[in-house]
């Protein structure tokens, strides 16, 4: 219930939106337009509260986004909130992607169709748990190096060459044309980086050049004094929406929000309110209190502020585009879980059946009075039981046949994997060194992320490599290698996984790969050859099919808080001994028909680390024995009738009975304390 002070000002409102449409009745003028006046959000004549949540178009699979805007609307949401992230849909330079999962058209028309209007967060920088926030990873190849996120003019330029694809297919989509889209957020929590307000100023008169003046833009930042002071925009009207912890009382912070927006345009409203958090590979998955998130949100709807869940449906990080934190330092480094499902109402598997998303819906329509829409029909999981895996190829026997030979780099000195033409995914270093002694010592003082260090004679090509250890960013320590008895010099060749750029903090020009000398005994090693080797070429390879990335956009239609360091650090024990090379697994599961196509997860239980592709799709990363992600979500869309195949690349051994079990339930967790 509206507390007196709430029924005074709402009242006041009501009158105040009477006065307006009997103004446009008056006139005969349609009255589609929405806007901030007397400290409240305006649609159509009438006052107007955001209920919204975010719910991103590139964390689900096409096939489902109707069905999860759905779910959102029967939470009680009128509005979906949403990043751009602009890396997929220009992984290369001037090669635009705006098909299957960068369908954002699409997603946006289909949220009108269900009467839901939209906030859209086109960066160009967005966060979001996302590989380099957003950015594409090409943008750090660029030399001179670039300053992202500020007035830098090539910078500058190569967000007004994106901008001037996206923006004019947005316009088209603005609430004022008919469309859902009723603002549009500029950057996101700068204040919280920097305080370059020419930047700012700049991306404003570029939204505003393909946009137009009757737009709402907004910042989101911290509400702390020093976060608004830096990010907010005020000279040039832009809206200033605030964030902060789900326990903070927010109407002292709505007050000071006031302070950085224009007189009366200064509409309460928490753009991120977190239903949850996010939780990194060596961490506990991070989960929230449903009754005590609940009571947060009833604090600010009841009293007629408007609020966005974040998340109110997370989903899944496909692919290698999960993002990573640091802390004090870049070499504290902590990627993200494969899924991002950050304990919201709405769960990665689209379940609304939980105490979260009941307390979520009951306050929503408690504070507002909106009609409950009924729930979705609910989307059945099925248990396909365990698959046999069987060892299909060695990767150093097929390695050089997963690499574009006119791809291959030859170098002095190592190279960034960008610099390479790679990515995402992994690189593999060679080089060559005389060894002496019983043993030598490899070091390697900046690798981004993780690097396995392989020996052999060099006479013996690929053949007999002998596993040497691990060297990881969070760790940087150097590794003995015993000396090989060979009448040839040792080849070295360490394999490199990028595991997720910085999205977030002062680190986030975050390159990958041996990003400094290599050294054995003191001595650089010079020569270096460099492997970037592609998913998509495992067709070369016999009993291989083609598999597509989630990078590759096209594949729509798929036939696609704590700190981890000590437990990273401490675990890697359980590498040391292994001497088995990376290997490529496939198994086959059979459905037998259309009917019986449901969702599943896949339970990498007492695997090591690696990456899996079901029917050609890559669904993400797993390392249960780091935990705490045990099973990757695999969307029904994803599989077919007949014959369905699995492929495992495991880069440490396989689980001893080389299965993997597809089950219904997805909640158990797995690590080395559990």
């Amino acid at each position: 219930m509206a507390s007196a002070g709430g029924f005074g000002r709402l009242s006041l409102l009501l009158a105040l939106s009477l006065c307006s449409a009997l103004s446009s009745t008056v006139r005969g003028e349609a009255s589609r337009r929405f806007w901030i006046e007397d400290d409240a959000f305006w649609k159509d004549g009438a006052p107007f509260q955001i209920v919204g949540g975010d719910v991103h178009y590139f964390r689900i699979v096409p096939e489902y986004w109707k069905d999860r805007l759905l779910r959102a609307k029967a939470l009680g949401l009128n509005t979906i909130q949403t990043y751009v992230p602009w890396n997929l849909h220009e992984p290369e330079p001037q090669s635009w992607e705006f098909k299957g999962f960068a369908d954002i058209e699409s997603y946006l028309r289909l949220a009108q169709e269900l009467e839901m209007l939209v906030m859209l967060r086109v960066g160009p920088y967005i966060c979001g748990e996302w590989d380099l926030g957003g950015f594409p990873p090409w943008l750090l190849t660029i030399e001179p190096a670039i300053k992202l996120r500020s007035s830098d003019s090539t910078y500058l330029s190569l967000v007004e060459r994106w901008w001037r694809v996206l923006l004019p297919k947005v316009a088209p989509l603005l609430y004022e044309n008919g469309g859902p889209i009723i603002m549009v957020q500029i950057e996101n929590e700068f204040g919280s980086f920097g305080d370059d307000k020419n930047y700012l100023h700049y991306l404003v008169q570029l939204a505003r050049r393909y946009l137009g003046n009757d737009i709402v833009l907004y910042t989101t930042d911290g509400g702390t004094t020093n976060t608004l002071r830096n990010g907010a925009i005020l000279q040039d009207d832009v809206f200033a929406a605030v964030d902060f912890s789900t326990g903070d009382d927010p109407w002292p912070i709505f007050r000071l929000q006031k302070k950085y927006n224009l007189p009366g345009k200064s509409a309460p409203l928490s753009a991120e309110f977190y239903t949850g958090w996010l939780t990194h590979w060596g961490e506990s998955i991070a989960t929230t209190d449903a009754s005590s998130t609940a009571k947060a949100l009833k604090s600010i709807l009841c009293r007629n502020g408007s609020a966005v869940l974040y998340m109110a449906h997370g989903g899944t990080n496909f692919g290698f585009y999960n993002g990573a934190n640091t802390g004090q330092t870049e070499f504290e480094y902590k990627a993200d879980l494969t899924s991002y499902d950050y304990d919201a109402p709405i769960k990665e598997h689209g379940d609304v059946h939980n105490p979260k998303y009941r307390a979520l819906r009951r306050v929503i329509h408690e504070c507002t009075g909106t009609p409950l829409h009924p729930l979705p029909a609910d989307i059945e999981r099925a248990s396909y039981g365990l698959v046999k895996l069987q060892k299909v190829a060695s990767f150093f026997d097929i390695f050089d046949k997963l690499c574009d030979p006119l791809k291959v780099a030859v170098s002095e000195q190592p190279l960034s994997m960008e610099l390479t033409g790679q990515m995402f995914g992994f690189l593999l270093y060679v080089s060559e060194y005389q060894g002496k002694g019983p043993y030598s010592i490899l070091s390697i003082p900046k690798v981004h992320d993780r690097a396995q260090v392989f020996v052999a004679c060099s006479l013996d090509g690929v053949r007999n490599q002998r596993y040497a250890g691990v060297i990881e960013r969070w760790s940087s320590k150097t590794l003995q290698i015993p000396t090989l008895n060979c009448s040839s010099n040792i080849r070295i060749s360490i394999l490199v996984e990028n595991m997720g750029r910085v999205n977030y903090g002062p680190y986030i020009f975050d390159q990958k790969g041996i990003l400094s000398t290599v050294e054995i005994d003191g001595v650089t090693l010079h020569h270096w050859r460099m492997y970037p080797l592609s998913f998509d070429l495992l067709d070369n390879i016999p009993k291989f099919q083609p598999i597509q990335q989630i990078t590759d956009a096209r594949a729509s239609k798929v036939s696609i808080h704590g700190d981890s360091r000590n437990k990273l650090r401490d675990l890697s024990f359980y590498l040391n001994g292994n001497s088995e090379e990376p290997e490529f697994y496939e198994g086959h599961f059979h459905i037998d028909s259309n009917s019986t196509i449901k969702d599943t997860f896949i339970s990498f239980r007492g695997w090591n680390k690696g990456v899996a592709f079901v029917n050609n799709f890559n669904i993400g990363r797993f390392w249960p024995v780091m935990g705490p992600q045990c099973a990757l979500y695999v969307p029904a869309p994803i599989l077919r009738s007949g014959d369905n195949i699995v492929v495992v690349f495991e880069l440490h051994g396989p689980n001893p009975e080389r299965t993997i079990n597809l089950v219904e339930d997805p909640d158990f967790t797995c690590g080395p304390n559990r």
